[in-house]
């Protein structure tokens, strides 16, 4: 029985990885142009991210852990960021 709960323990936790690219709006004010986009893997958030980064004002790719099934959700990594992004609460 010990077993199979290290097991369970030393599965890795599910994280949310997500890519958001911005533009400016006729008002100068940041809009989302791109996602929220849920991505497969963090090196796969930082290539999209990165490629992104040449056609929008800005973009943002970021991380967290992540249980769903609680609703519970550990604190935003940023990955990569580059040009202007708005404050991410």
């Amino acid at each position: 029985m010990s077993e199979s709960n290290s097991q369970s323990n030393s599965q890795k936790n599910p994280k949310l990885i997500v890519v958001i690219a911005f533009d400016r709006g006729d008002d100068g004010e940041l809009f989302p142009a791109f996602g929220p986009a849920d991505q497969q893997s963090e090196d796969r958030a930082i290539r999209t991210a990165k490629a992104l980064a040449a056609k929008h004002a800005g973009v943002i790719a970021w991380s967290r852990d992540a249980d769903p099934s609680l609703g519970e959700y550990g604190p935003p990594r940023t990955l990569f960021v580059s040009g202007d992004v708005p404050d991410m609460e």
